[in-house]
């Protein structure tokens, strides 16, 4: 007799040998229907793994979450199918699911996103012709045999260990794979050819550049749609496009990868940053700057030369190494290397708007999002041991009240110990007991992803959440044992012994370049009046009137608003639609009767007009919304 164990607690007894589909028919026929794979005994197999023994099993429906990740999985086989039907010639190599669906790396000629019709065509004549997914386990040399006029499958079967390499079949076709897989193609209900992009062979400049095919796959089309729907939306919000239509910054062939700010975008950075300083001032901070270039005995000390060369810019001066900084930590240290310090003197909470450079793979720059030359928002918390919930719990505080005043929800994740780190257990087990006690003392959720901490210590990284719903990993609080110890360190005890200091490095925009772009597209360039870099517009209607809509122009400025007078002689409706086109969030117009009146015509992005403004009222009011940052524009 076998006994299945549910995860209800129920308990079916067979009398033979069966499948997941079989267990999955003996609950329900619909049931059956939908199952998509098997979790046996804490493993995910295929739903036509024989059971033989007694086992614990939860049937995966296409509503588990561990479903999407499958099905999209066996889309990419069937991709590589339909290509290997129009492309004979193609070679494979891998074909992973990634984030939003699924790519396959593919040695072949060019493909452009005007051959994804006919190859999206083929796919569905796969995926109706329901055609089962079938494993089969081969030994090491059979599975050298099959492959043989495969270069790059033959590559990836001699870099296993010997022993049983698992197949999938689907017809006429047979894939290299690891598993598990849908039942049969026509669990592939929506799916769509996104994006092509060239790929090296292993990110290997030197091997060969193959054609990397973008898709993405969901059980039900309304969710297809919905998603194309959310990418065209991102796609209006790209910050490359507003960026460039708002002048805000650009990107020149003469540095590549390093982002030029427009006068307009600098309005946005230093308001970022003169927001960034208040809030650190008042959290007890004091602002440090370190150079942007030292020499190699530095980073030989930190570590950074033997772990990080390849991503760094060096230079000789007077014989000497140097290398460009790609990180301010190791400059903070000497900082407080200076001088001794006491117990009484920490925390120390030092904080650094620093430029850094990073050797990024020209492929991989994209926007302000990936870039070589960026600031990061660094701070470098020195403390007591006694001092790390505190000090977490601080950081935590600051950066919701942060993330809060654009609008940005966050969620928390802490990674603990990885497989290769340094520091004893007791050091490790200190450090995440304290984070784990700030967290928990803070009272939100948070996920724990073991061993995905950095070798030095225990981190949280913090990702938020955009307009869009889209995730952004941009804070992060790490606490860091490795170099406090590799520059020596130390602080005076209260028993009047040296002790080593607990060191956070933290950042909260991360890099202040990315966190402009994400910015831009959370709030699709239509910026709330505090972070606009033109918080007002004066539409003079003619030139009469231009002296007096100076006059105003002035008040407005004396009052610290940024704000830009247009008195071109064009119409007054083609002014007051390339100032909403610029998303300038008050337009204010001054015509003869308003002059008269001693008032103003205000007109706000969301449509609203409202006539016979006095000029000191209104400023009055967007004084009070810029310095309160308030997201709205009530001007009321």
């Amino acid at each position: 007799m076998i006994h299945i164990t549910l995860p209800d607690g129920s308990i079916k007894t067979f009398e033979n040998p069966l499948t997941g589909m079989d267990i999955a028919r003996n609950i329900s026929e619909q049931l059956a229907k939908n199952c998509v794979a098997m979790d046996l005994d804490g493993r995910l197999v295929d739903m036509d793994t024989a059971v033989s023994q007694d086992a614990t099993v939860r049937l995966i429906t296409t509503h588990d979450p561990e479903a999407l990740q499958i099905m999209r999985h066996s889309a990419a086989h069937v991709m590589a199918q339909a290509i290997l039907h129009l492309y004979p010639e193609a070679k494979l190599t891998i074909g992973p699911v990634v984030e939003e669906g699924f790519y396959y790396d593919i040695d072949m000629g060019p493909v452009s996103e005007d051959d994804f019709p006919k190859i999206e065509a083929e796919i569905q004549r796969i995926v109706q012709s329901k055609i089962p997914f079938r494993r089969k386990e081969v030994s090491k040399s059979d599975a050298l045999a099959l492959y043989q006029n495969e270069p790059y499958k033959l590559e990836l079967i001699t870099d296993l260990a010997d022993g049983t390499i698992s197949l999938y079949e689907q017809g006429d076709f047979t894939d290299l794979c690891r598993g598990p897989h849908i039942p049969h193609t026509g669990f592939v209900k929506a799916i769509k050819l996104m994006k092509v992009s060239g790929a090296y062979w292993r990110a290997d400049p030197s091997k060969a550049q193959l054609q990397r095919i973008y898709g993405t796959a969901f059980f039900d089309k309304k969710e297809l749609k919905a998603y194309l729907t959310f990418i065209e939306e991102a796609k209006k919000r790209n910050h490359r496009k507003i960026g460039a239509a708002l002048d805000l910054f650009s990107f020149h062939d003469e540095a590549p990868g390093m982002p030029f700010f427009h006068a307009r975008g600098m309005d946005i950075w230093n308001t970022l940053l003169e927001y960034w300083r208040a809030e650190h001032r008042a959290a007890g901070y004091v602002e440090t700057k370190t150079p942007i270039m030292l020499n190699r005995d530095l980073w030989e000390r930190s570590g950074h030369w033997e772990n990080y060369r390849e991503n760094m810019y060096t230079t000789q001066v007077d014989e000497i190494e140097y290398a460009i900084k790609p990180m301010n930590c190791p400059g903070g240290m000497l900082l407080y290397g200076l001088k001794p310090h006491s117990y009484k003197d920490l925390p120390i909470r030092a904080a650094e708007i620093g430029l850094v450079h990073r050797h990024e793979l020209s492929g991989v720059l994209s926007g302000l999002f990936r870039v070589r030359a960026f600031h990061q928002d660094d701070a470098h918390i020195f403390m007591t041991p006694e001092q790390i919930e505190s000090e977490i719990l601080g950081v935590l505080k600051l950066v919701e009240k942060v993330y809060n005043t654009f609008g940005l929800g966050f969620h928390l994740e802490l990674s603990t110990r990885p497989v290769k780190s340094i520091g004893s257990d007791a050091q490790w087990e200190e450090a995440t007991s304290g984070l784990k006690s700030a967290l928990n003392a803070y009272g939100k959720p948070y996920k724990i992803n073991e061993g995905d901490g950095a070798f030095y210590g225990p981190k949280i990284d913090i990702h938020i959440k955009d307009a869009l719903g889209r995730t952004w990993q941009c804070g992060t609080i790490q606490l860091d044992m490795a170099l406090p110890e590799r520059f020596d360190l130390t602080y005076v005890g209260k028993d009047n012994e040296k002790h080593r200091p607990i060191m956070i490095h933290r950042v909260i925009y991360g890099s202040i370049e990315r966190f402009f772009g994400i910015l831009v597209e959370h709030f699709a360039g239509k910026f709330p009046l505090w972070l606009a870099p033109v918080q007002a517009t004066i539409l003079p209607i003619n030139d009469e009137l231009a002296p007096h809509a100076a006059t105003i122009r002035d008040m407005f400025t004396q009052n610290g608003i940024r704000v830009e007078m247009d008195d071109r002689t064009e119409s007054l409706n083609r002014k007051i639609r390339e100032a909403q086109i610029s998303n300038i969030p008050v337009i204010i117009t001054v015509g003869a009767k308003e002059k008269e009146a001693g008032t103003l015509s205000v007109r706000t992005l969301d449509g609203n007009v409202r006539m016979g403004v006095v000029p000191d009222a209104l400023i009055r009011r967007l004084v009070e919304i810029i310095r309160s940052r308030e997201m709205g524009l009530n001007l009321s």
